[in-house]
């Protein structure tokens, strides 16, 4: 984990539904990428973490979303830096030919939230944030890059109401 200034970081989590199993030659050219994207994120500005299964050099292996769904979970020290490596660096090839590997999603498949610095979210709670984005639409909770909040506007929604049970 990098070292950051930033109260908050933000925390991402992106699921992907296979076309076929990783070890198929389909997949191949998506499995060659996988490396230097990688490298790309753990050198990009703003980068902090990523969920890594132990002995691997990815996350391709964890399927806590289902046999057939490979997770991406990272944080950014901001929203720009991560907008900034998925639009703007050599991520972008894999991400344009996503439908060559990937079913098409009809529910929502990235959720970005805040979380205090130097907090590594584990993946039960991001696949908690995305289950409450796919049940209540974008919120300071869950939301996406499309209809993104604020650090303080999370945190603002995070405390009690003045005079109302937390509940």
């Amino acid at each position: 984990m990098t070292a950051s200034a930033h109260a908050a970081h933000l925390a991402e989590l992106n699921v992907a539904t296979l076309r076929h199993p990783l070890d198929d030659p389909r997949m191949t050219p998506f499995v060659e990428m996988l490396d230097p994207v990688n490298t790309a994120a753990d050198g990009a500005p703003g980068f902090v973490w990523r969920l890594v299964e132990e002995g691997a050099a990815d996350a391709t292996g964890l399927r806590p979303a289902g046999e057939d769904v490979i997770v991406n979970l990272s944080v950014w020290e901001t929203q720009e830096a991560l907008w900034d490596f998925t639009y703007r660096s050599g991520h972008l090839e894999a991400l344009r030919r996503r439908r060559e590997w990937f079913h098409r999603h009809v529910e929502a498949h990235l959720v970005l939230w805040w979380i205090p610095a130097g907090h590594l979210p584990t993946v039960g709670e991001a696949l908690e944030r995305l289950a409450h984005l796919r049940a209540h639409g974008p919120s300071p909770r869950a939301f996406t890059f499309a209809s993104s909040y604020t650090a303080t506007e999370a945190t603002r929604s995070s405390r009690p109401t003045p005079g109302h049970a937390d509940l």
